[in-house]
């Protein structure tokens, strides 16, 4: 992952063990005062919230403990942290990807995770070249336009 990544991590993770602790253990506290524990069912919801937040917080300590930064380097060809602009040579229509890590991906935005098909496809390629990728859907021929 980049540095700026890395950073939102970590970010995120401090923000779930001071303030996300702390919003739920006042929610708990609000519903342990509203009585019998066993038939409170806002006291049950922000248990289960609890969970969900120590889990979460769980998975970012571990991504964060395992992050190997990668430094996106100013180079010819793709590679992680790459914005490429590329044309489907089947349709003729553009799109722009960033090569993301895969907890930062959102495709619709056009940021692809490093581990999926076509960014496996395009790391190492440079301005011109053509890549053939196999997807759900079928083959997909892309041309690199364009590299930043």
């Amino acid at each position: 992952m980049t540095v700026d990544e890395l950073q939102r991590l970590r970010s995120e993770l401090n923000g779930l063990e001071s303030d996300g602790r702390s919003q739920i253990a006042a929610r708990i506290k609000t519903a342990r005062e509203w009585g019998d524990l066993k038939e409170n069912g806002e006291y049950h919801a922000a248990k289960e919230a609890q969970a969900h937040l120590e889990t979460r917080i769980l998975r970012l300590r571990e991504q964060v403990r395992a992050a190997v930064v990668v430094e996106h380097a100013a180079s010819d060809a793709v590679q992680h942290g790459s914005t490429v602009k590329v044309t489907d040579l089947g349709s003729e229509a553009s799109q722009t990807f960033k090569i993301v890590s895969p907890n930062d991906a959102k495709p619709k935005e056009g940021l692809i995770s490093a581990t999926s098909p076509v960014s496996r496809a395009l790391v190492g390629r440079r301005v011109g070249d053509e890549v053939e990728i196999t997807i759900p859907a079928g083959v997909r021929r892309l041309r690199i336009e364009a590299i930043d």
